[in-house]
């Protein structure tokens, strides 16, 4: 994925440079290729997304468990769209209409990240209530300079938001991850889907860092939001 990604980006910056067009024809074929390795690979993983749809019914919080059996339903939605597209691309079934399952496969996937945005969104909101009300239980006990500097920050509008924020964030890096790859995965889908449009540069530098983000919690397991 990561080198399906920079293929995208290397080939978007250097197609109109004087003697980089057999460089950035060569990068888009390559990238073509990663795509349709991928689709293959990923034949397995609506098994996967549905076996997650059923460890998250579990779940004993109502707004995670509604989210996230959601988005993982959804996935495995997107993954039979996605294997559809994979036997057009072989040749295995020619007459699949590819405009039409492509358009389904990306409002699933589109679907999926809102349902993981706002869980992200749950999570961040729950832990800002959760230092709200600490922030309550120590102005009982005590009162200094410090937290009255920190009364009027919070008084002031969106930076009293902002820094509570960054500060939940700050403390809590799978949340962070989570919500970086979310909001970075949802270039390709609204681009697609003409909701906001940038260009492959832009999509190529969102997959990459998100692939980035995968691959560290891949290496780090402890650095991974858990569900």
């Amino acid at each position: 994925r990561a080198t399906q990604y920079t293929c995208m980006l290397l080939s978007y910056l250097i197609e109109h440079k004087v003697d980089k067009e057999k460089l950035a024809m060569k990068l888009k074929q390559l990238e073509s290729s990663m795509s349709s390795g991928r689709k293959m690979f990923r034949l397995g993983n609506m098994v996967h997304a549905l076996v997650a749809a059923r460890r998250t019914t579990q779940l004993p919080d109502v707004v995670p468990r509604f989210c996230l059996t959601a988005s993982n339903l959804t996935r495995a939605l997107y993954f039979v769209c996605d294997a559809v597209l994979w036997l057009k691309s072989v040749g295995l079934q020619p007459d699949v209409d590819k405009p039409k399952w492509r358009n389904w496969a990306t409002k699933c996937y589109y679907f999926s990240l809102l349902m993981n945005l706002a869980r992200d969104w749950y999570e961040i909101s729950w832990r800002l209530e959760q230092a709200v009300q600490e922030e309550k239980a120590k102005e009982k006990s005590f009162w200094d300079k410090h937290n009255q500097d920190l009364n009027c920050v919070k008084c002031d509008g969106l930076h009293g938001f902002l820094l509570p924020l960054f500060q939940i964030l700050k403390r809590h890096p799978p949340l962070l991850l989570d919500l970086v790859k979310n909001l970075c995965d949802l270039s390709g889908p609204l681009d697609t889907l003409g909701i906001y449009k940038t260009n492959p540069g832009v999509i190529g530098f969102c997959g990459i860092l998100s692939s980035l983000v995968g691959i560290l919690t891949l290496a780090s397991p402890h650095l991974k939001l858990k569900q």
